[in-house]
């Protein structure tokens, strides 16, 4: 049975995406679920506008001169010491009145900054910064959101960490992700593994087989990271019954699966397969054994571990807690899993059986929204101007710094890993509504942005506010908003 219409545009609004803007819960009142479904047929649904921005090589290449260029200017300033150092000694010799130690007065000073405000960002920090800024654009501006939010959904569960690979976190999104968000799993798994920004952050890059030439001229060996965490994070779950020896022949046929040097000028940091890295003949991987076929080899163990019973378990899980409860109805689990294998893990198809899913629209909402989530809801409730480097700060200080995680299986997404965070999202709402709230109507916004399912008691708080930046903070404080 089907809640009234205005009460669950409210819930497809906030469940499933961003929270409302001014007039959307009216806007799709009349079929909340149809909206939503509209939103997976929308041109170029999942993609950025991002013509200005440097794919993953380019960036690792212009990262690899900007590393190049500092070091030869702090080499330069240290022979300058030296020098200054040197031409001090010989002073100090030549006048014994002469005090000052190592020559520091001699040395040339710093300019004064000019207007710090209009100073660059160090490369790094412009590359993750530019790319946040379309990021948040794009959740911040879209209509519904679903399909923005399955973006991030998929970012996290194949997560790479800027604090490893700052050049490549946002391009790889971009690169891996968006285009296949409503593709099949198949192709997204396969995109990702194969991404530069991938075989860096875990460590497959230089990952070479014992009998490969490669190893045996340089006495180096397997690195196991990738084929773990394919199979315990991306595909089969944990618990699911693949090996150690699993492992270890999983990481033999992603041998050879590496990037070119990034000081290449034309082709740097782009994919490429070294044979002579390439552990040679045939590897059984839980169960099935593939010939020695070249990068095929691991092409094809990815096609199998995308089309597992277990894969379609794990993802539907994980899908289904991210969206709906912590502890999923595992009916709704169920349906998940079918659509997956039924569907050969079309994840559009994944995506409207999550919504045709009553077990989807519970009225009870239990699901925390994660800091990011909470303060992009924030920023197109209120319609306030933004800066990227200012939401990051915010995502930061809640301990979810962007694409940031804290280990390979992401970020949480669970209440008990963010409810000590409150606190802190507190004060931000404080911050954030006393910029903004002088041109507001935090009544109004309550019926804009919970609408019916704002309690008597939130509305009785907002309205008794003693300013209206205490209202609004209250407003985006107040249960109703930080739930799904």
């Amino acid at each position: 049975m089907r809640t009234n219409p205005g009460h669950e545009a409210a819930i497809a609004l906030h469940r499933f995406g961003f929270g409302p803007v001014i007039g959307s819960i009216a806007a799709i009142a009349d079929d909340p679920r149809e909206a939503l479904l509209a939103d997976l047929e929308r041109p170029g649904a999942g993609r950025v506008a991002a013509a200005n921005l440097p794919n993953s090589g380019q960036a690792a290449r212009a990262f690899f001169e900007f590393r190049a260029e500092r070091l030869a200017k702090e080499k330069l300033a240290q022979r300058a010491k030296k020098a200054t150092e040197a031409k001090g000694m010989v002073v100090g010799m030549a006048d014994d009145n002469a005090m000052k130690p190592d020559g520091d007065a001699q040395l040339p000073k710093t300019e004064p900054a000019q207007n710090r405000q209009n100073q660059q960002l160090p490369l790094p920090a412009q590359l993750v910064q530019n790319e946040a800024k379309v990021r948040i654009e794009a959740a911040v501006a879209v209509e519904i959101g679903f399909v923005e939010r399955l973006v991030w959904f998929w970012s996290n569960h194949f997560c790479v960490s800027t604090d490893k690979i700052p050049s490549m976190a946002g391009a790889y999104e971009r690169e891996a992700i968006r285009p296949h968000v409503l593709g099949r799993f198949v192709d997204m798994l396969t995109a990702v593994e194969s991404h530069p920004a991938m075989l860096y952050y875990l460590d497959n890059a230089e990952s070479m087989g014992a009998n490969s030439i490669a190893g045996i001229n340089r006495d180096k060996g397997l690195n196991e990271n990738l084929a773990r965490e394919i199979l315990e994070l991306h595909t089969l779950g944990v618990r699911s019954g693949y090996s150690q020896a699993d492992v270890a022949s999983l990481a033999k046929v992603l041998t050879g699966w590496t990037f070119i040097f990034t000081g290449v000028p034309s082709h740097g940091g782009e994919f490429v397969f070294f044979k002579r890295f390439h552990e040679p003949g045939e590897q059984t991987v839980v169960g099935k054994s593939y010939p020695d076929t070249g990068a095929d080899q691991g092409r094809a163990v990815l096609a199998n571990l995308a089309h597992h019973p277990a894969t379609a378990a794990h993802i539907a899980y994980k899908l289904a807690r991210h969206f709906v409860a912590d502890e999923p109805p595992p009916s709704l689990v169920d349906k998940l899993m079918r659509s997956f294998n039924d569907s050969k893990g079309n994840l559009k198809e994944l995506a409207k059986t999550l919504i045709a899913a009553e077990e989807s629209w519970t009225p009870v909402r239990t699901k925390l929204k994660r800091p990011s989530e909470w303060l992009i809801s924030a920023l197109r409730l209120t319609g306030a101007p933004w800066l990227a480097g200012r939401v990051m700060g915010g995502q930061a200080l809640l301990g979810e710094p962007l694409w940031r995680p804290p280990a390979p299986n992401g970020f949480p997404d669970y209440e008990s890993a963010w409810i000590d965070g409150l606190s802190v999202r507190l004060d931000i709402a404080n911050t954030f509504a006393g910029r903004v709230a002088d041109r507001l109507d935090p009544v109004a916004l309550v019926e804009c942005g919970l609408g019916p399912l704002a309690s008597a008691e939130t509305r009785d708080t907002v309205a008794r506010a003693e300013s209206r930046a205490q209202a609004l903070a209250l407003l985006l404080m107040a249960p109703e908003f930080l739930r799904r």
